[in-house]
């Protein structure tokens, strides 16, 4: 019995972990790693291409490469975006995903929110970005996009909040990181 016992213990404590009902994916950067789940069901067309672009292999090498930060704000209460994708390190012509705004996944871009980056309904690819506190300014309807369409918001950070706000504050010339953070990959969790 007493030979049983650790491996019992096993059993007993993968038993009780939570599996998530989501799709998980992890974002390895080179300042660590970001965990994040996806909404299928509330941004399909969106989840599957992102997934999609993950099992391709288009995410290995990638860089988070763009910070939005709120003007006066202290570094560790700043609000704002990091943006990274694959558009600098993989010149891919990728088709544009369909537009699910905010309106249509009844998602909104809270602190930790995974959307697609665009310039016009339809345009988005590869590119996205993680927000850093509320952003609702980029929920459809709002003025934070001129077409008030909105960007599509597709998951949430789980784990790793820390790391995107290392990033977000990182030196930078505009809106651009002087040095970009590398995205190691992308991959399901």
């Amino acid at each position: 019995m007493k030979k049983l016992l650790p491996f019992i213990l096993i059993v007993l404590l993968s038993c009780g972990e939570k599996k998530s009902q989501y799709p998980q994916v992890v974002i390895s950067t080179s300042m660590g790693d970001i965990e994040a789940e996806l909404y299928p069901e509330k941004a399909p067309k969106t989840v599957a291409a992102f997934l999609h672009y993950i099992d391709s292999g288009y995410y290995k090498d990638a860089v988070f490469y763009r910070v939005v930060m709120q003007e006066g704000m202290s570094a560790a209460l700043n609000t704002g975006i990091i943006q990274g994708g694959i558009w600098e390190s993989q010149k891919l012509n990728l088709p544009g995903i369909p537009h699910e705004s905010t309106q249509l996944s009844k998602l909104s871009h809270t602190n930790g929110t995974l959307s697609l980056a665009r310039t016009a309904p339809g345009t988005a690819n590869s590119e996205f970005f993680i927000c850093i506190g509320d952003q609702t300014q980029y929920d459809y309807g709002n003025n934070g996009v001129g077409d008030k369409q909105g960007y599509a918001a597709f998951g949430k950070v789980t784990k790793g909040m820390d790391v995107v706000r290392m990033i977000q504050q990182q030196p930078v010339n505009g809106d651009q990181l002087i040095k970009k953070v590398a995205i190691k990959n992308i991959e399901r969790n």
